[in-house]
């Protein structure tokens, strides 16, 4: 694989102290509307704005339309989605008033006047707006626990919890009535209540799996629910779990240090205006798993609504921005955490590689460099601003960056391998490879096994025709540990193709194109493989293929070039040692996609696979690698050993035999 794929895959990424940098192309300024004097043509455009993402737009062109047509229901309910959308919420219940008996869209006119009169305390009313004509298990569940939360706001808890206790539904049902069960109780006095339904709520790994961030929520209320009742050592029990579920949130380790120092503990949630924020924010976290950016906006949105300075609900919408390249909103939400949050950090590092995204590299260089120097024993700040520098093709800035970071790590452990790995690629790009290659040696030490550096090591030692078949293996070996990978895959096939394995490079870079259709590179190589093997009818379409795709201008040249007069004839005294021709190779500019800041972890590793599991019913991907290997955020590395599920959680099935990775 050219070092432009291994980049994509590596320079930017961050597991161990978990910094992911996928610089995205910069989300153009929209034009200003242009004035419009008709209804298809406002429509049409508000329409095409939507598509865009461009909410302000669509708003903007719907408005317009509906003044050409005002008791237009279909525009009313597309006009009240958008403002809410945005934030706009007032302005949007004047369309849910409209919409409030329109079954289509009750879902979303009734809950937004039930919001609203959450927001001015009249519960009776909100009962009112939640009973809908036509309801999903979804709609069930938001109107089940918002009614739960109206009658306690009344004061009648008995009646909040037989209510929520009427509420059948699906398995995942479980985590998200009992956790607002505890909730309730807790509110109410109601102690033992209260810890039998926290129980049940965090009990359920099966359940929480379709929910972890409202599983993790329910273990941190617990803990605080403990602490307060006096029952420290308790308290402090269900951290430890709530970190082998997910470490290093930042949340648990604050409340830890407080629970352990005898600080006053507040309770997660208080009264019915937070409790049905926390529905939302529960359920748009849980729905967010790709895809469903813009379904999930709306309840984000509707949370906010009920808690505008909610920290955690302007991170969850900020990252959805980041998700939909909206880097301004990025920022203006990230902007917006409160100083004192203990997600203060995190939001203004990933503030600055939304500067990066919009391409305004010296207020990013000035914000991370800050953040460095406030706490310079935290990796996330090196990585943050040596992946902006990265992003720039500034390898020598990135470089002397992560000398400094080195020098802060006196013992490195597992935690710290990525800055050793993104030291290695800064001076592999500087063509010093005598000081490159320690870096990811030092990196494997830290994290055997790990797939990116054994795919970055293995290629570069196949490249520089050196220890061939120790960088075959170790390409193999990250292949076995990320099947399901593209980039990785595409690595095997193109280093097959450098020794001059054709054939076994075009069936390596078969599946790398299946595995990632949508590269213009991969397509490249496959028919570069392709011409080598006889294949040229095959290579040709290929290339066209990759053409079509509008790839950087080198990748283009190069493909347009081929087309033209394929590949040179290879010299006879060649065979065995690695080929000159190298398209699209190693000159490329970094591959732009979107930044995104992760939580620190701690790595896993990842080792052949040695086991197998038979799928019981009930379980999820999340509850197999809680159960199996320790950590429900493995699930991943399942994902990955398991190409049948075509990397969809959901293709789980009872019955259904997966691969695990061994060292579980």
């Amino acid at each position: 694989m050219p070092l432009t794929n291994r980049i994509r895959l590596s320079t930017l990424a961050v597991i161990g102290m978990a910094l992911s940098l996928q610089l995205a192309v910069a989300k153009e300024t929209p034009p200003a509307p242009v004035e419009i004097s008709s209804f298809s043509g406002a429509y049409l455009a508000g329409r095409s704005a939507e598509i865009d993402n461009d909410l302000s737009g669509a708003v903007t062109y719907y408005a317009r339309a509906l003044s050409f047509d005002p008791e237009n229901q279909q525009l009313q309910q597309s006009l009240m989605l958008g403002l809410v959308s945005q934030g706009r919420f007032d302005e949007a219940l004047v369309y849910a008033e409209k919409l409030k008996t329109t079954p289509d869209v009750e879902r979303f006119s009734r809950v937004a006047l039930a919001v609203d009169t959450f927001r001015k305390k009249d519960y009776e009313k909100a009962k009112y707006w939640l009973k809908l004509a036509v309801s999903s298990d979804l709609d069930k569940l938001i109107t089940g626990l918002m009614t739960g939360w109206a009658e306690a706001g009344q004061g009648h808890t008995k009646e909040a919890l037989e209510h929520l206790d009427t509420l059948q539904g699906p398995e995942w049902y479980t985590v998200f009535v009992a956790y607002h069960r505890a909730l309730i109780a807790e509110g109410a006095g109601m102690t033992e209540e209260a810890a039998k339904s926290y129980e049940i709520s965090i009990r359920d790994l099966s359940a929480g799996s379709a929910a972890p961030e409202t599983w993790l929520r329910a273990a941190e209320s617990y803990a605080r629910f403990l602490a307060r009742d006096g029952k420290k050592q308790e308290a402090l029990k269900v951290l430890d779990r709530s970190e082998e579920f997910s470490v290093g949130r930042p949340a648990v380790a604050e409340l830890r240090g407080e629970i352990e120092n005898g600080q006053p503990i507040a309770a997660l949630v208080e009264g019915p205006t937070q409790g049905a924020s926390e529905i939302f924010l529960n359920l748009g976290t849980a729905l967010n798993r790709g895809g469903g950016e813009a379904f999930v906006r709306l309840y984000l949105q509707f949370a906010l609504a009920l808690m505008p300075d909610s920290d955690v609900v302007l991170m969850q919408l900020a990252a959805i921005s980041e998700q939909q390249q909206d880097a301004e909103q990025a920022i203006d939400l990230y902007g917006r955490i409160k100083p004192e949050s203990s997600l203060k950090r995190i939001a203004e590092l990933q503030r600055g590689l939304n500067l990066a995204d919009l391409k305004r590299h010296d207020e990013a260089i000035a914000q991370l460099t800050t953040l460095i120097e406030a706490a310079p024993d935290d990796m996330r700040g090196y990585l943050a601003l040596g992946g902006v520098y990265a992003s720039k093709e500034d390898f020598e800035s990135a470089a002397e960056l992560y000398d400094r970071a080195v020098t802060r790590i006196p013992a490195p452990t597992a935690e710290d391998w990525s800055v050793f790995y993104q030291r290695g690629i800064a001076y592999e790009r500087l063509k010093q490879w005598s000081r490159a290659e320690p870096n990811f040696l030092k990196a494997l030490e830290l994290f055997p096994d790990q797939p990116q550096v054994m795919n970055y090591l293995g290629y570069s030692w196949v490249d520089m025709n050196t220890k061939l078949e120790e960088g075959l293996e170790l390409i193999k070996k990250a292949v076995e540990a990320r099947p399901s990978d593209g980039y990785i895959v595409d690595s095997l096939g193109w280093a097959h193709y450098r020794l001059g394995n054709y054939e076994e490079a075009v069936g390596e870079l078969e599946r790398a194109v299946s595995l990632k259709p949508d590269d213009a590179v991969l397509n490249d190589h496959l028919g570069d493989a392709y011409w080598r093997a006889g294949r040229q009818l095959e290579a040709t379409f290929q290339w066209a293929h990759a053409r079509d795709m509008k790839p950087d201008a080198d990748v283009l040249a190069s493909v347009q070039k081929k087309l033209k007069e394929g590949l040179p004839a290879l010299d006879p005294k060649a065979a065995g040692k690695v080929l000159p021709d190298t398209p699209a190779d190693t000159k490329e500019a970094l591959p732009e996609k979107k930044s995104e800041l992760v939580v620190p972890e701690a790595p896993q590793v990842v080792t052949a696979v040695t086991a197998s599991y038979t799928v019981q019913r009930g379980q999820s991907l999340w509850s197999i690698a809680a159960a199996q290997l320790g950590d429900g955020n493995r699930y991943t590395e399942i994902l990955d050993l398991n190409p049948q599920l075509e990397g969809n959680p959901g293709r789980l099935v009872p019955g259904q035999e997966l691969k695990l990775p061994a060292g579980n």
